[in-house]
């Protein structure tokens, strides 16, 4: 997987501003690592299934996703982030 631009929905900047700040600071250390290294292991990217196909999601920690869609340019956007329970609402 190749990220050359992320880019940011209002519906994710709305939702990462009320996270706790220790997982903020965690999900901006999850973007770096994702941007260096997409595949790394500890990201346990994958893509989704059902209804949200074509969507794909990083761990951020063991109970916070990021859900993200990309494109094939290389853009990714991240499109909503929380806890596990952030599928239902897409």
């Amino acid at each position: 997987m190749i990220v050359t631009t992320i880019l940011y929905s209002s519906q994710f900047a709305k939702e990462l501003r009320v996270l706790p700040k220790e997982i903020i600071l965690l999900a901006i250390k999850k973007e770096q690592l994702f941007r260096d290294n997409p595949l790394h292991p500890s990201l346990r990217l994958h893509a989704l299934k059902g209804k949200l196909v074509g969507l794909w999601s990083i761990s951020i920690s063991g109970n916070y996703r990021l859900i993200f869609n990309r494109q094939k340019n290389g853009t990714i956007l991240f499109i909503s982030i929380g806890k596990h329970d952030i599928y239902k609402n897409l």
